[in-house]
């Protein structure tokens, strides 16, 4: 029988932590999954930005333990979010009244818009849990649509400034992040579904 004295414990010890083997924890597996897909998304698509998906996924906690289909639920969740506070920051926006007509009217157009969005994220995350890749697909189409439209509504007027441009493009972004998972996960790419 083999014994480890008081003295050589702490040896003992080292030699069983070298020996045995390490096991990747399931968190260490999540963020790779996460940058895994990130980057296929990037790969795919000249507008992707690989890095807004690396840290807005990695920021939710449950996406450290979570599936690809779950990363796209995150991300249709966060987009969500972003489109529910766009429309506080207008409503906001309009109580300060310091916009010209011409402003005004873009940013009504981008709360209508946006108010438009939240639906449409709702019907898209339903569809994905039903299934519906192509159905979501289109939701998640329509409100990348609405997020840059606003943007341009703007641009419209010579030296006029979008007041929402950082709202806009994490719309743009989170949507296109959800749009490429349901996307990756409707052809079954063995990479993100194993």
């Amino acid at each position: 029988m083999w014994k480890c004295s008081f003295v050589s414990a702490a040896s003992c010890f080292l030699f069983f932590f070298l020996v045995t083997p390490t096991i990747p924890s399931i968190e260490a597996l999540c963020v790779d999954l996460i940058n895994t897909t990130c980057k296929q998304c990037a790969s795919k698509s000249i507008v992707f930005d690989y890095y807004f998906c690396l840290t807005s996924l990695q920021a939710v906690p449950v996406s450290h333990v979570t599936d690809v289909p779950g990363l796209a639920i995150i991300a249709m969740e966060l987009a969500l979010g972003n489109a529910t506070a766009t429309i506080s920051t207008i409503e906001n926006m309009f109580s300060g009244g310091a916009f010209d007509p011409f402003a005004r009217q873009c940013l009504l157009d981008c709360l209508e818009l946006y108010s438009d969005a939240v639906p449409m994220l709702e019907q898209a995350v339903a569809a994905f849990l039903e299934g519906q890749f192509d159905t979501a697909n289109l939701f998640m189409s329509a409100v990348m649509e609405a997020a840059a439209t606003c943007e341009v509504g703007f641009s419209e007027k010579e030296g006029e400034v979008t007041p929402l441009t950082g709202e806009n493009y994490d719309l743009f972004e989170l949507s296109d992040i959800a749009l490429c998972i349901i996307n990756l996960l409707s052809l079954g790419l063995p990479s993100v579904t194993s």
